[in-house]
């Protein structure tokens, strides 16, 4: 081994003896003919393997890895992920102290490899009781800037953006659903790489940074989760963005049945998109490639297939306490959506986390117990007086958000059904008297649920994401993570 090398595997001689750790990893090289290096704060085994010629794989072909046990190294852990396929670099995240830092990021050769790495490794148990998760890994090369000016166009915005950072690519601004020549009070910045964007938020950051004169609020955007080609080749349902509030499903179902009658299956709007379901794949696509860019009620609209959502990722793997896109539970799909700011891109949930790989928001609370000791001094407080990443349910966020925005408490009302195979289905109707008007009187998902817990929490999903928060800098904070494309 080279230099490098040699500082490498030594790294981790304050946990495993020098002669063991070593002689593990240069059996690992050897047998494999990869190298590996250590520089940081990371150790890089491969990228590229022996033999590799052209560039590297593509995106969508890294998976992240969290909660490895601090004292396994690449001689255990390769051989296992190494059953989904060649592996391209495997980079192990290092303390100084020479132990792992708890998570690592594995590229295949090719996406189908990866996406196998999450199905048959994603809560492995690679140790007795140790759970690793793992999940796919994408270079975010996207800002969300907030406190925009409402009346800045995308042309200042970008022109603003390139004077003030370096790399930008492009800028995407959304219209206002009441007002169409107005922006929606953010922007998200597309940088040509991940290092780009870091530089440029690192800039940008400490708050006190202004455009126009107006201090702006910066963060990342969280990626889009990507969708397998064979699964979007199944897609027959559309999403329409940039509709007007008054345009009804009606008038949408009929705009779309003209390039052929009876095409379209049903509309479901909400606020300033829609999604139009047809019998057909092939009518969908026809349709799509009609309708872009024509104008509906005066508004020029904006269509596209919609992404289907994951299923196996749901509202439970929230780990933050703030309203985000890529829901899971909320609706059949997920895509732009944008009923504000930051949840305008597509149904919200809260954005997993997996130990190292953290979204880019407020540090969650801890979730866990202490002992209560005799004589402890309590101080009654109300949860209102909380920050939104104390609670962890939905039902919680949306009876905290109509406090902070002085409305009455959401009522839920339950109905049900019966399933053909005699189980019993729930739903709740969620209203907020202070908001109820003709437009939206209620919201109701379009799920139904066989426990009342989940109903409930669907319910105050659907809700969260549909509420008109275009004016409250409470759901800015919320939604601050949502981008589309």
């Amino acid at each position: 081994m080279n230099e490098e090398n040699i500082n490498g595997t030594n790294g981790c001689s304050k946990v495993r003896t020098g002669t063991q750790n070593e002689a593990a990893l240069l059996a690992l090289m050897e047998k494999t003919g990869y190298n590996m290096v250590q520089e940081n704060g990371q150790r890089k085994f491969g990228g590229p393997p022996p033999g590799w010629e052209g560039p590297p794989p593509p995106r969508g072909c890294e998976v992240f890895v969290g909660k490895i046990p601090r004292d396994m190294y690449e001689d255990e852990l390769v051989p296992v992920f190494e059953r989904a396929g060649k592996i391209y670099e495997f980079r192990l995240m290092m303390e100084f102290s020479g132990e792992n830092r708890g998570y690592a990021f594995v590229m295949y050769t090719t996406k189908e490899e990866a996406q196998l790495a999450i199905r048959i490794l994603n809560n492995y148990e690679i140790r007795p009781g140790k759970f690793i998760g793992v999940c796919v890994s994408l270079d975010n090369c996207r800002l969300f800037i907030g406190a925009i000016p409402k009346e800045k166009k995308k042309e200042e915005i970008l022109d603003e953006m390139k004077k003030v950072t370096e790399g930008v690519v492009d800028v995407i601004v959304y219209p206002s659903a009441t007002d169409k020549t107005k922006n929606r009070g953010f922007a998200f910045v597309e940088y040509e790489s991940h290092r780009a964007a870091a530089m440029a938020r690192r800039k940008l950051i400490p708050g006190t940074f202004q455009l126009w004169g107006h201090t702006i609020q910066v963060d990342w955007a969280d990626p889009e989760k990507e969708v397998d080609e064979e699964t979007m080749q199944r897609v027959k349902v559309l999403y329409v963005r940039n509709l007007m509030i008054s345009t009804t499903e009606e008038t949408i179902k009929a705009e779309f049945n003209k390039f052929k009658p009876g095409a379209v299956e049903r509309v479901k709007k909400l606020r300033d998109y829609a999604f139009v379901h047809f019998f057909n794949r092939e009518d969908a696509v026809a349709a799509m490639s009609v309708m872009n860019g024509k104008c509906i009620d005066g508004a020029s609209i904006e269509v596209t297939l919609a992404k289907p959502v994951n299923k196996e990722n749901t509202w439970r793997q929230h780990l933050n306490g703030q309203i985000s896109p890529s829901s899971e539970n909320l609706l059949v799909f997920a895509n732009k959506e944008e009923s504000h700011p930051k949840t305008l891109g597509k149904p919200p949930t809260l954005p997993a986390r997996l130990n190292g790989q953290h979204s880019p928001s407020p540090p969650e609370v801890e979730r866990c117990t202490y002992p209560f000791f005799p004589g402890t001094k309590l101080t009654p407080i109300s949860m209102y007086s909380l920050k939104s990443n104390h609670f962890n349910s939905a039902v919680m966020h949306l009876d905290y958000y109509c406090n902070k925005n002085n409305w009455a408490p959401p009522e839920y009302y339950l109905y049900s059904t019966t399933s053909q195979d005699g189980k019993v289905l729930l739903v709740y109707k969620i209203v907020i008297p202070t908001i109820a008007n003709g437009s939206q009187s209620y919201f109701m998902p379009d799920k139904l649920c066989t426990t009342l817990e989940d109903a409930k929490e669907l319910a105050a999903q659907f809700t969260l994401l549909h509420l008109d928060r275009e004016h409250s800098l409470f759901s800015l904070d919320l939604c601050r993570r949502i981008w589309r494309k």
